[in-house]
């Protein structure tokens, strides 16, 4: 996810808030709502700080974008989606495991 969040925080730093707006939320709101979810949930992700909280903006992404975005293609397109829907799901429900640096952070 952070391969498509950092050129989304780089446009978002530039200025340029054109985006797609497919709640109707406005074009500024729907981009700086990808990139925290894209850029820096998946950084934290990585880090492995707050595992489940990070997944959580990272699973309604994924959501929008198999059943919303791609929700008329056909199962190829939205395959991506679906399988980041599921892993990221999966994190939420396991946590990040006894390597989450989050845990040096709680002292266990």
């Amino acid at each position: 996810m952070l391969t498509h969040g950092i050129p989304k925080f780089l446009k978002l730093i530039e200025g340029n808030t054109q985006f797609a707006d497919p709640f109707g939320f406005g074009e500024t709101l729907s981009l700086v709502l990808a990139v925290f979810a894209e850029f820096l949930c998946s950084v934290l992700l990585i880090l492995g700080i707050g595992t489940r909280l990070a997944s959580i903006p990272l699973i309604v992404t994924m959501a929008v974008a198999a059943f919303y975005v791609h929700g008329a293609d056909p199962f190829q397109r939205k395959e991506m989606a679906l399988l980041y829907l599921i892993v990221f799901i999966t994190i939420l429900v396991f946590g990040g495991g006894r390597f989450e640096l989050g845990r040096l952070f709680r002292g266990r």
